[in-house]
């Protein structure tokens, strides 16, 4: 593989990786604006989070530049959405048990 091949190779999976990544963006920005993260499944980011942690992982082990920092900033991402789920999806749970009880 040539050199010049080598770097497009990169660049695509640059270019993919942030996208991937610029895609919790949206889910950051709503969490923040209505204060609440009731919708959001620990199980869902947890997964997502093992799953980045052995991309990063693998990226490292075959120094791949493009891995590495798509999943550096992933990991980054998904630990804002973590701490936000941390911070404002208990009260949302708590009152939604509370409306669901007030139909009873």
């Amino acid at each position: 593989m040539t050199h010049a091949e080598l770097i497009r190779d990169d660049m695509l999976g640059l270019v993919a990786g942030a996208l991937t990544t610029v895609a919790f963006v949206p889910q950051i920005v709503h969490i923040a604006r209505t204060r609440s993260a009731y919708d959001i499944s620990w199980g869902l980011f947890g997964i997502l989070g093992i799953g980045s942690m052995l991309w990063l992982w693998y990226g490292i082990r075959i120094n791949s530049l493009p891995l590495m920092v798509t999943n550096v900033l992933t990991l980054l991402m998904q630990v804002i959405i973590f701490a936000l789920k941390w911070r404002y999806g208990r009260g949302a749970a708590r009152d939604h048990a509370k409306q669901s009880l007030k139909g009873l």
